[in-house]
């Protein structure tokens, strides 16, 4: 097992954050095997197959993992919830350091490259949507957060007059865009998937980046437990 800070050999990604399930194995930079199934739901049956599947066709043995890496949201509440429960899981049980790689993060990472900033959005099921800014090089440009199209489009960098745009809302924010006026093209990168969390994760543990697979979900849900009998 190679000591975090420097090469690592055996890397598991996993994605549930969105509107698909992805498992990838890497062998430093390379891609021993990967899968990616659409579906709104059954993440929870879908999952741990798919790794024990994806493990099998990297013909990686378990103890040559170094680490696991997982998006942290935003996204759908279960998906999100499920893939860090298997990532805590798998990671606990093999003496694992973790790696959280956001959602969006893991969009700017496929998305294709350019020189404006980049806008990736997601769906949240809301008015409301997902969003983060990167530069041109990929780096974030503030904190993700949760707003209308109009508000993260005010976020965009001082005297951007032009964008690159990914995400699974990234249509709907093209064909009605808050500002017309602007020079806005689509990069690619629908959602997040488990190649590109894994791209995110390497350069992180190179950096010594391990840390808590802590969910971030940046509103509360739609449904919430009653209150307890008595209150």
């Amino acid at each position: 097992m190679a000591g975090i800070g420097g090469p690592v050999t055996g890397l598991l990604a996993i994605d549930c954050s969105a509107g698909a399930c992805s498992v990838a194995v890497f062998d430093g930079a390379t891609v021993l095997a990967a899968a990616h199934t659409a579906m709104q739901r059954g993440h929870a049956e879908a999952l741990m197959p798919m790794v024990e599947r994806v493990m099998a066709e990297a013909g990686l043995a378990w103890d040559r993992l170094d680490a696991v890496a997982a998006t942290v949201g935003p996204g759908s509440f279960t998906g999100v919830r499920i893939g860090l429960a298997a990532a805590r899981g798998i990671a606990l049980a093999a003496g694992l350091p973790t790696v959280p790689v956001t959602s969006l993060e893991a969009v700017a990472e496929a998305a294709e490259p350019g020189g404006e900033p980049l806008l990736v959005i997601l769906e949240s099921k809301r008015r409301d949507l997902y969003g983060q800014w990167f530069d041109p090089a990929g780096t974030a440009l503030g904190a993700p957060r949760a707003a209308p199209p109009e508000a993260l489009w005010a976020d965009r960098p001082s005297g951007t007059a032009g964008a690159r745009v990914a995400g699974d809302a990234a249509a709907g924010f093209l064909a009605a865009p808050p500002d017309p006026a602007a020079a806005l093209r689509p990069a690619g990168a629908s959602g997040p998937d488990a190649r590109s969390v894994a791209a995110v994760a390497l350069r992180r543990l190179a950096a010594a980046g391990a840390g808590p697979l802590t969910p971030l979900y940046l509103r509360p849900p739609d449904v919430t437990p009653p209150p307890a009998a008595g209150r």
